[in-house]
């Protein structure tokens, strides 16, 4: 039977049992454990967008499941963080509280606070790693700097593993029950209108549901992952990031579950696909690494020369991309599918990003806070960190004058249109060689797809030709380096 004095584990964005620091350490204490989770208003806190929202509602009511398997229950409450720590530490008479850390400069300065706070009081409060591979506090380059390039990061990085995953606690000793808000108390579940439908068929919120996952694509879909990763049409890629943006599963598990697989060969690609899949969890880390070092990114431009960029903004084109109504299907399936599902493939981010920012010249700002709001998998380093990379104003961004062509993009990774149709499907009749742009095809051909442009789906915004010619010479307008 456990003993002495509760310890407080506060959930963030950690929402499992197994490899979990915090928990682990309050577990292996043998004291009683009371797991609270805030949902913080405290100022500079971003509030999750409502796609995120859905999640992590769903996510809470996984965790809160697991934990009662263990006697326990989620106790949640509404922030500032700052006063709702200590008033549950008080109530449940808790002498230390434990969380795993975050990396964004708001987050660290309200644990900092609360940490002081509580040890003043004469409290234990500990904070134990759980988010990334890595402290970015302790990756510099040889002249201990923050790496500002991936491809050196990665190197360093690569061969240094990470710890071995801690597995889930046995035993939780329960501790005193605390007044509870409900679930539904935080109206994180969109009502009127429902429109998380297409979420709900998509998705399985939840720790269970992101081993599943990760089970699926070691032995399932990794197979040709590095050169089918960029192929929307084919189910190719992990699909673990919003899993990972709360926590249900971390990126030590990932990184060796991965190597296990590999070893025992059952893991279902070749090394090289083991290689590049590895290399995108690095990449998710150098996000948050360049956002640790280099907070201002959120909503300024890394490279200052940028500052000067002439952004054109034309309400209407911003519509129309939010709405996938561009009349470049590959932009417009991409826009859907997130509006839909809460997700878009990769590549195809990639292209509706430049189209944005280079075709219509809106600020990538605009789409970063589209995609804040829509995304299920809304993480606060990689959206920037993405965003400025297309935009060419990022750390290690690809250069602005490569202005995706979507129409090439399209024939080249959607080749047959499976994509544009599952999307668009007012062009699921027209045939491959037409698909991708539609107003190029003959007039019977329209005729016997049932497409008539304007009406039925829109022409063009913008003349991808003129528009690049337009990008191009505002970017050469700037300032030089």
């Amino acid at each position: 039977m456990a003993s002495g004095s509760p310890t407080l584990v506060w959930f963030r964005d950690d929402l499992r049992l197994a490899d979990n620091g915090a928990l682990h350490a309050a577990a292996k204490s043998g004291r009683p454990v009371v797991a609270v989770y805030v949902l913080d208003d405290s100022p500079g806190i971003r509030e999750l967008g409502g796609a995120a929202r859905w999640w992590l509602h769903h996510s809470l009511a996984g965790l809160d499941e697991s934990l009662r398997k263990h006697g326990l229950r989620l106790v949640l409450r509404r922030g500032p963080a700052r006063q709702a720590i200590p008033e549950m530490a008080a109530e449940c008479g808790a002498t230390s509280v434990f969380w795993n850390r975050r990396y964004r400069e708001p987050e660290r300065k309200i644990d900092e606070a609360i940490k002081a706070s509580l040890k003043s009081d004469g409290m234990e409060a500990e904070s134990f790693a759980g988010t990334l591979l890595h402290e970015p506090f302790r990756v510099q380059t040889g002249s201990g700097k923050p790496y500002r390039v991936f491809t050196p990061f990665w190197k360093t990085i690569r061969g240094n593993h990470p710890p071995a995953p801690l597995p889930a606690p046995r035993n939780i000793a329960a501790g005193p029950r605390l007044k509870t808000e409900t679930l539904d108390s935080l109206c994180l579940l969109p009502t009127k209108p429902d429109w998380a439908g297409g979420l709900r068929r998509a998705w399985t919120p939840g720790e269970a549901g992101a081993r599943k996952a990760l089970r699926s694509f070691l032995s399932e879909r990794g197979d040709g992952y590095a050169s089918d990763r960029d192929r929307p049409d084919r189910e190719a890629t992990s699909r673990l990031s919003p899993h990972l943006r709360f926590g249900e599963i971390s990126p030590g598990q990932i990184w060796h579950a991965l190597h296990t697989a590999v070893h025992d060969e059952t893991f279902a690609g070749t090394g090289h696909d083991a290689e590049k899949f590895l290399a995108e969890l690095g990449w998710r880390e150098f996000c948050w690494h360049l956002l640790f070092h280099e907070p201002r990114i959120e909503t300024e431009n890394l490279q200052k020369r940028f500052d000067a960029f002439q952004w054109r903004g034309e309400p209407s084109e911003r519509t129309a991309w939010q709405r996938g109504r561009t009349g470049y299907p590959i932009v417009d399936a991409g826009m859907r599918q997130l509006w839909q599902t809460g997700w878009m493939h990769n590549r195809v981010r990639m292209i509706v990003a430049s189209f944005l920012i280079k075709h219509l010249m809106i600020d990538w700002r605009d789409g970063e806070a589209w995609f804040w709001d829509t995304l299920v998998d809304a993480d606060p380093a990689s959206n920037v960190a993405n965003w400025q990379w297309v935009a060419g104003s990022g750390a290690d961004a690809a250069p602005f004058f490569r202005i995706f062509n979507p129409i090439l993009q399209g024939k080249k990774f959607d080749p047959a249109g499976d994509y544009v149709r599952q999307f668009v499907p007012e062009l699921k009749k027209v045939p491959p060689e037409h698909i991708h742009e539609p107003w190029n095809a003959p007039d019977d051909i329209l005729a016997k797809a049932g497409v008539r442009l304007g009406p039925t789906y829109p022409l063009p915004i913008v003349d991808h030709g003129r528009a690049r010619n337009r990008a191009l010479a505002a970017f050469a307008k700037l300032p030089k380096d």
